[in-house]
């Protein structure tokens, strides 16, 4: 029986079986509501919890890091009593999900099954406990990207922080690619950053497979679930949804969206009305990195390039009208840049690849992990990877007040109080 048929869900029974077709494999037994379980071979490496049990009971639950999936999922830190180990719970009502939200849901599980790679961050263990759907996946102790820049790099990155993260993201989107998947998901908030250093490219709801009977497609038309939150981060040629669909090279796009939001601590098009922004990417406007303070608008000078690989600062392009900022803070209330900002010449060379408007232009993943702007990510040791991170800290257990332990069967989790809001979560959606 799958998690989707619980009684406890009062929507009628969603047929799984377009989603078995698209991924090729009918072996998977979904989960069932007496609580059973389902795991997974763990990745190369650390961060393996596949060894946990699957007992809610066996869990402590601490505070709370965030909530995501249309704000249906509560993400917590817990610990597994009998071993001591820290993991990241995600916690989904399934009697308030609709049928196309429990399909996302499954179709994630699937995902799990299906993919291995030591930079996809996906679901190690998954059982229910009455109406809720139990996530287990390691703890990311510096948390995403989104949450770095909003926390201690408002102003930026360090060229070198860039590259490291880029990197990892890259080879977790070369490997979705070389199978026949698009990711249509990547930006700041679904890259994650674990205590040993190693990067995790989350989000794997919005993936879809290009494989029909066996073949795969040069395009695809499937517009992304939830895509208005998407759209500063999505590609021309998946917002234009005409005949020539979209491929692979969506996320290539996407991911020089997120080397200019890396670089400003800002979002291009994010402060624009969505229709507005439609009509300047299809026109063909993109940002740009302007080797000037960010603030004020009226001190922009020329570009000047420099191969220091300093921390960088973006401008979008002139066609688009004016610089974004973060939507997290008025633009009054941000800091200040102290001083013009300079980017390497293979920084302004990896943004310009990426957002090329035509994405046959576009290099692949395989082809941007040889790339010049790469060649600083260095073997990566605890040393070399504190002295980027800094000063950000990780993730520490907090040993008073739990939210529950044990945790409550009820099939609603339960709320942090007013003003309780742990500041600085993680943004999963």
């Amino acid at each position: 029986m799958s998690f989707l048929d619980c009684s406890c869900v009062s929507h009628a029974q969603v047929q799984p079986m377009d989603i078995e077709e698209r991924y090729e494999d009918t072996s998977l037994q979904f989960l069932s509501c007496d609580g059973s379980k389902f795991t997974l071979q763990g990745p190369a490496g650390g961060d393996d919890i596949t060894g946990l049990s699957a007992e809610p009971a066996h869990y402590q639950l601490l505070s709370e890091l965030g909530r995501g999936f249309n704000n249906l999922s509560q993400v917590k830190m817990a610990r597994h009593i009998p071993t001591g180990q820290l993991v990241a719970l995600k916690q989904t009502n399934l009697d308030e999900c609709t049928e196309e939200e429990l399909l996302q849901l499954m179709n994630e599980v699937l995902l799990s099954r299906l993919l291995r790679h030591p930079n996809l961050l996906t679901s190690r263990l998954v059982f229910s406990s009455c109406c809720q759907l139990w996530v287990l996946t390691p703890l990311m102790d510096y948390g995403s990207a989104d949450t770095l820049l909003r926390t201690h790099f408002p102003d930026g990155m360090s060229e070198s922080l860039i590259a490291y993260l880029l990197h990892g993201v890259l080879k977790g989107l070369e490997y979705l690619h070389r199978r026949g998947y698009v990711h249509r998901g990547v930006k700041a908030s679904h890259i994650l950053l674990s205590g040993a250093g190693r990067v995790y490219l989350s989000g794997l709801y919005s993936v879809y497979s290009m494989m029909r009977d066996g073949k795969r497609m040069k395009a695809v038309f499937d517009m992304p679930h939830h895509s208005p939150a998407l759209l500063p981060w999505l590609s021309p040629e998946l917002l234009r949804q005409d005949l020539h669909g979209y491929g692979v090279k969506s996320d290539i796009y996407s991911l020089g969206i997120v080397a200019c939001e890396l670089v400003s601590g800002r979002v291009p098009f994010q402060d624009m009305p969505p229709t507005l922004m439609l009509l300047q990417k299809l026109r063909g406007s993109h940002c740009c990195l302007l080797d000037v303070a960010p603030f004020p608008l009226g001190e922009l000078g020329g570009l000047k390039v420099s191969r220091s690989g300093v921390d960088s600062g973006i401008g979008e392009s002139v066609a688009t009208g004016s610089l974004s900022h973060s939507a997290t803070a008025p633009p009054a209330d941000r800091p200040q840049s102290p001083g013009p900002k300079n980017h390497s010449a293979t920084l302004h060379n990896l943004v310009q690849l990426c957002l090329q408007q035509q994405p046959e232009r576009r290099p692949s993943a395989f082809e941007l992990l040889s790339h010049a702007f790469f060649k600083q990510v260095k073997k990566h040791t605890r040393d070399s990877f504190l002295s980027l991170i800094y000063p950000a800290v990780p993730l520490t257990s907090p040993e008073d007040s739990p939210v529950s332990s044990p945790p409550c069967l009820s099939c609603h989790p339960t709320s942090s109080a007013a003003g309780d809001t742990v500041e600085g979560v993680w943004d999963f959606s």
